[in-house]
């Protein structure tokens, strides 16, 4: 039988840091009473987490994005004159104030300017997306495309090692 032991995932490596960061906070806690989030990248909520944790307890700031709008809600409850209970009007939504392609996540890393967009599976970026990498980017920030939280890892390892 072959006994080799294989890095570390980067979640796992995650896990360390989230307990690292809780031990120094909570120092009176006991280790057998400590426990972690639980941590995924199957899922596009998981993977945002996974990223916006690993970069906060790396030194570094971020925060997750949103631009979906506002709801209006314009129904109202009515009885009608058999006693019934009715809704009548509708919902509509209306456009958000944030610029159209936005990443999902926004970072202060090391003194640059990061953005991070999650794609899990066969997701693909917009037109309004690549539009807004090519801004990003023309500006001198960074961008990245996030697919799984080993990639990424690796990638900040890559980026921000040479810092």
């Amino acid at each position: 039988m072959n006994n080799i032991t294989s890095a570390p995932k980067a979640i796992d490596i995650l896990k360390e840091l989230y307990l690292t960061a809780n031990k120094k906070k909570y120092p009176s806690i006991p280790d057998f009473a400590r426990c972690t989030p639980k941590y995924t990248d199957k899922t596009a909520n998981g993977l945002t987490k996974c990223i916006i944790d690993f970069i906060n307890l790396s030194s570094g700031q971020a925060e997750r994005i949103n631009n979906t709008g506002r709801q209006i809600d314009n129904r109202k409850i009515v009885n009608d004159i058999l006693g019934s209970t009715r809704t009548i009007g509708s919902v509509k939504w209306i456009k958000g104030t944030g610029t159209n392609g936005t990443s999902d996540i926004s970072a202060t890393i090391h003194g640059k300017s990061v953005k991070v967009e999650v794609k899990i599976g066969a997701d693909k970026q917009s037109p309004a997306q690549k539009e807004y990498q090519k801004k990003i980017e023309d500006a001198g920030g960074i961008y990245f495309i996030a697919k799984n939280f080993n990639s990424f890892y690796e990638w900040y390892n890559l980026t921000f090692d040479k810092l």
